[in-house]
């Protein structure tokens, strides 16, 4: 009998075939179980209607809810490992792929409001940027162009008073009002 001629193809599904039949080395499985228990920790650090949200089992949301009642720092570590453990029992990857949609939705927002701050700051530097804001959201009615041009005079006068920025305030969340009102993108300017 002749041996196989060995070719590319060949020797590569050895080597997979090999690779598949090592064992998984203790690094590797301490870094897996690291991800798993700082996973778990992320989770307790959401609140309830997030948590309610991603569909957990319920071993694992009572653990995770009960993280917040402890408070003495070897229960938290042995507690973290539990977590870690649970969430070794079952498939991470949904949890981890909303969280991750959480994460951007929030950074969205985040320069949303950004946004809108920029536009209230010109606004109360220079009065005739409230032109340019209802150029570019027409839809805005009267009653509340009115609303914006007293509350940028008002917000004016705070600052050179040096008073709390009431008016400044209202003026952030009447912007935030029109602008959600036109339209359900994050993105004001």
């Amino acid at each position: 009998m002749k041996p196989k001629k060995t070719t590319k193809e060949t020797l590569s599904e050895d080597i997979a075939n090999l690779e598949a039949n090592l064992p998984v080395s203790k690094t590797k499985l301490k870094a897996e179980a690291d991800a798993q228990q700082a996973l778990g920790v992320r989770l307790s650090e959401l609140p309830k209607d997030k948590l309610l949200k991603l569909d957990l089992p319920e071993a694992l949301l009572t653990a995770v809810l009960e993280t917040r009642k402890i408070t003495a720092n070897g229960a938290i570590r042995r507690h973290r490992q539990y977590l870690g453990r649970l969430m070794r029992e079952i498939d991470t990857a949904p949890i981890i792929d909303q969280l991750a949609r959480w994460d951007g939705k929030s950074h969205a927002e985040n320069a949303y409001f950004h946004g809108l701050e920029r536009w209230r700051d010109r606004m109360i530097g220079d009065a005739n940027v409230l032109s340019e804001f209802i150029l570019q959201h027409p839809q805005t009615e009267p009653q509340a162009i009115q609303q914006l041009r007293t509350l940028v005079r008002n917000a004016q006068k705070e600052l050179a008073a040096n008073k709390p920025p009431k008016s400044s305030r209202e003026l952030f969340r009447l912007l935030r009002e029109i602008t959600s009102a036109e339209t359900q993108d994050l993105d004001p300017l």
